[in-house]
């Protein structure tokens, strides 16, 4: 199971729906991160001897099975998947897909907006080239790629447009239709109106993903299964204390970070606390013999990522250091989804 923009994904169950295509002999899905920030879907489907498997095809046929978001950004068509001696996947040789090429054949931006907006998606999606019947979500743009490219239009254009537009006209000539529709009318109605600070000195509303977790926290406390655990190994000389100053500075910079929820009236609400002290506990695992070592940090990793947080009373963020030797440590983060995004 992955978490991706915001989805628990079982990739079982997608190569399961992959491998029951018509000349899918084998099929395997995984989270790549080719560009810094942009993590997606890719499936790589090796095909049946003889058999003419496409790419396209297969995406439309997993449109048909799966929600949007278990449908891979990419597929990749394979006579075989690459092995490591030891007869199992060698996940590090897989090919990074190819960059997208357009469905109906290359038709040049035919006005101003279009060019413009072109120039915007070939930056976000990194792409060299998009045409006017290009389609945003097949050349591998996803939910978090379509918030950049609104973002954009709205420094761009002058014009404000609802993050749905993207699902709703997704081809770039009907975007740009939208757009010149939205200056024709008259762009400022269409500003959005300026971000302005909050005061902190009392309680303030959730944001609707944090609704939608602190009604599920409620519903089942004492709940992990939306913990967010890391483990980072360390390899070197240490400065403990240096490491402890800088996640203090991380809380201290990220109101999020110590933040509790609370009922008010009935109503969820968010508490932002003033920066405090956040000590850093330190498990020395070197007195252990060297076999045991790996296995106890993997069992108090397993056991760290498990515990559930109070929402009410914080923090938000947990860390433990684990010693393994001298210049070998492991760093356990856990956050809470709450506060995560």
């Amino acid at each position: 199971q992955v978490k991706l923009r915001g989805f628990r994904i079982e990739l079982g169950e997608i190569e399961a729906v992959l491998t029951a295509q018509p000349g899918v002999r084998q099929a395997l899905v995984l989270v790549r991160e080719d560009r810094p920030g942009d993590k997606r879907l890719v499936a790589y489907a090796v095909r049946d001897p003889g058999f003419a498997l496409e790419a396209e095809a297969l995406r439309a046929a997993l449109k048909q099975r799966l929600p949007a978001h278990m449908v891979p950004s990419a597929f990749v068509v394979m006579d075989a998947l690459p092995l490591n001696p030891n007869g199992k996947v060698d996940r590090k040789a897989l090919p990074a897909p190819e960059a997208p090429a357009s469905n109906t054949g290359y038709v040049a931006p035919r006005t101003p907006t279009e060019e413009l907006l072109a120039s915007l998606w070939a930056q976000v999606l990194g792409v060299e080239q998009v045409g006017a019947d290009d389609h945003f979500f097949e050349l591998g743009g996803h939910s978090l790629l379509a918030t950049q490219v609104i973002s954009r239009i709205r420094v761009t254009f002058g014009v404000e447009l609802p993050l749905r537009a993207v699902f709703e006209s997704p081809t770039l000539a009907g975007l740009a239709q939208r757009i010149t529709s939205l200056q024709g009318g008259g762009a400022p109605r269409h500003q959005a109106p300026p971000l302005r600070p909050v005061s902190r000195d009392r309680a303030l509303p959730l944001s609707f993903a944090q609704q939608r977790l602190w009604l599920i926290d409620q519903l089942e406390p004492g709940s992990a299964a939306y913990n967010m655990p890391t483990a980072v190994r360390l390899s070197g000389v240490l400065d403990i204390a240096a490491l402890e100053r800088a996640l203090h500075a991380l809380i201290e910079r990220h109101e999020s970070l110590r933040t509790t929820f609370a009922a008010q009236d009935g109503e969820a609400v968010q508490l932002i606390h003033a920066p405090a002290p956040f000590p850093l506990p330190l498990v020395d695992l070197s007195t252990l013999p060297a076999d045991q070592r790996e296995a106890g940090a993997r069992r108090l990793a397993t056991t760290e990522a498990a515990e559930p947080f109070d929402l009410a009373r914080g923090p938000r963020l947990r860390a433990t250091l684990l010693r393994l030797q001298d210049s070998e440590h492991v760093l356990l983060l856990t956050m809470h989804h709450i506060v995560s995004d």
